[in-house]
């Protein structure tokens, strides 16, 4: 007969086991927060016993243990929130979070991170008894908790940013993007305009085209790249790094700032998105485009359907409209169709826009590269064999080698011709399973044009995916103000960008403080109302004298 082993007895005491428990909160926090690698996170946890051994902390003492509860259990659980959020997303941004409160979160296909929510709040109660019990019995620890609760809001990186946030809008100040924003306007159109079809790819940056730190993965966009002008240097400004703000961001010139952080109702739901701008679609269907979009996700997440229906597309397409048109309508994915499906029906959808009269035009959104792994259709076994499950690279490639197939299946059948293609990611990468890699050098946004007569090149900008509507109405063969359009500038021409005037660093400071452009987004401006003055100062930019001033009114 076996006797059980009893536990050493230091193992027995509530004090290890708690120190234990704050080591591993700490260690995982801190390789989640930073770009430590994980295996740092026992070493952290070994360094934070070891020093917990040194000064004793929580050892037995002649002090009776205190009552009450510590004033940082809140500062404590509002870390905890940011630090899931960094798991999830490598970068938090807050205006993301507002702005899907609003907009919609029914209907999305991150089950995984549902699941890993509830795991993190599973683990927020050990970690905050485990605190607890220190703080009652180690009366060093006791008399220095008010400060050291006063230290996690201090830091805490989501509080920090809502407080920046609220004193601008208390401050009343803000304009400085505003007097530099310019209202997309179509001055001259071409004698025949061309399509227009705008791929945009989940996530798939072009920092996956850097060979030495992934291989081929990006080499099938490499090659359409080559037959067209590819921009190199399309950066990121804070609020753009999410599909809905990418696409505002790429469509209207501007970032997307919710509007919850300036209304009273903040959680109320949204009925119209950036009502208050202009953008492409507006600016196209005035010109007589047919407009159609195509996602395989729901287009009621995050508002995409009201987005498009309210900026002047006739059809707007998402997975409930899509699913039944497939051979096994139960073929999807957790957020919706698989891409190898939505491009098959975007080659149909095609064959019907080049049946009807005038100019039309076609967006399309991905998903195989959805962070954090990913959603590579059956197809691309054939070529990769089977996917693991977790590298995003496998996603990369399958994506990069199916936009290709599209696009040259689109050219063969001869439905490209009189056609501007645009491929563009539509926001960097969130954390995915190369993210010690992507985070290890700069990074940028993909960003291609093809077709309608322009000359293959490549072009090294400092610019942001803002820049991407002016150069694409540019590269249509239209006529804009000054080579502007919102907060872009034509790519095309030789107008400074904003990040080549003022550095990414300026901008995204100068966003935060924003409130002007804020209410232009949501509210618009009542020009009616507005003085003479008051509406010449909407922009810095005039319109030149003469027949372009002409053709503007």
């Amino acid at each position: 007969m076996m006797l059980e082993r009893p536990l050493p007895e230091g193992l027995r005491e509530p004090r290890w086991w708690a120190l234990l428990t704050l080591g591993l909160a700490l260690g995982h926090a801190a390789v989640t927060v930073t770009r430590l690698p994980y295996w740092m996170l026992p070493p952290i946890a070994a360094g934070w016993l070891l020093l917990a051994h040194a000064l004793r902390w929580g050892a037995p003492s002649r002090q009776a243990p205190a009552r009450g509860w510590p004033w940082s259990l809140v500062p404590l659980i509002f870390w905890g929130i940011y630090v899931y959020l960094a798991d999830s997303f490598g970068i938090v941004d807050l205006g993301a979070v507002f702005f899907h409160l609003q907009a919609g979160i029914s209907e999305h296909g991150g089950g995984e991170r549902t699941i890993v929510a509830v795991l993190y709040t599973l683990a927020m109660f050990p970690i905050l008894a485990a605190f607890t019990w220190l703080i009652r019995h180690d009366h060093r620890w006791r008399r220095l908790e008010r400060w050291l609760a006063l230290a996690l809001l201090v830091t805490n990186p989501l509080l920090y940013n809502i407080g920046q946030r609220s004193a601008a809008i208390v401050a009343e100040e803000g304009a400085w993007l505003e007097q530099r924003y310019v209202s997309p306007v179509i001055l001259e159109k071409p004698s025949s305009p061309p399509n227009l079809l705008v791929i945009y790819l989940e996530s798939l940056e072009r920092t996956y085209a850097d060979h030495e730190r992934f291989g081929d993965v990006y080499a099938p966009l490499g090659a359409l790249g080559d037959q067209g002008v590819v921009f190199e240097g399309v950066r990121q400004i804070d609020n753009t790094g999410w599909t809905m703000a990418g696409m505002i961001a790429s469509q209207c010139g501007v970032p997307l700032m919710p509007a919850g952080l300036l209304h009273d109702s903040q959680l109320e739901p949204l009925e119209q998105v950036v009502p208050g701008v202009s953008c492409l679609g507006d600016l196209l269907a005035e010109q007589g485009y047919s407009l159609t979009y195509m996602g395989g996700a729901s287009k009621r997440f995050a508002g995409k359907g009201k987005f498009y229906e309210g900026h002047g597309f006739s059809r707007v397409l998402g997975r409930d409209d899509l699913a039944p048109r497939l051979d096994d309508p139960d073929d999807l994915n957790s957020w919706g169709l698989y891409d190898d499906d939505l491009y098959s029906l975007t080659v149909e959808e095609i064959r019907r826009l080049e049946e009807t009269d005038g100019p039309w035009g076609l967006v399309n959104l991905s998903l195989a590269t959805h962070p954090p792994y990913g959603y590579p259709p059956a197809a691309c076994r054939k070529h990769q064999g089977e996917f693991d499950g977790t590298d995003i690279l496998y996603s990369v490639e399958c994506s990069a080698r199916m936009v290709h197939e599209l696009v040259t299946r689109l050219a063969g059948e001869g439905l490209l011709k009189d056609t501007l293609v645009v491929i563009a990611s539509d926001h960097l990468s969130m954390r995915v399973s190369a993210w010690e890699q992507l985070t290890a050098g700069p990074r940028s946004n993909t960003f291609m044009l093809l077709g309608n007569d322009l000359v293959p090149r490549r072009m090294k900008v400092e610019a942001s995916t803002m820049d991407i509507l002016p150069t694409v109405l540019e590269a249509m063969g239209f006529v804009i103000d000054w080579h502007r359009a919102g907060l872009g500038v034509s790519l095309l021409s030789d107008e400074p960008t904003l990040i080549e005037q003022h550095g990414l660093k300026v901008l995204n400071d100068q966003l935060r403080r924003e409130t002007a452009l804020h209410e232009r987004l949501w509210q618009g401006l009542d020009i009616e109302g507005m003085a003479p003055d008051d509406a010449s100062r909407t922009s810095p930019w005039r319109l030149p004298e003469g027949p372009a001033a002409e053709a503007a009114e």
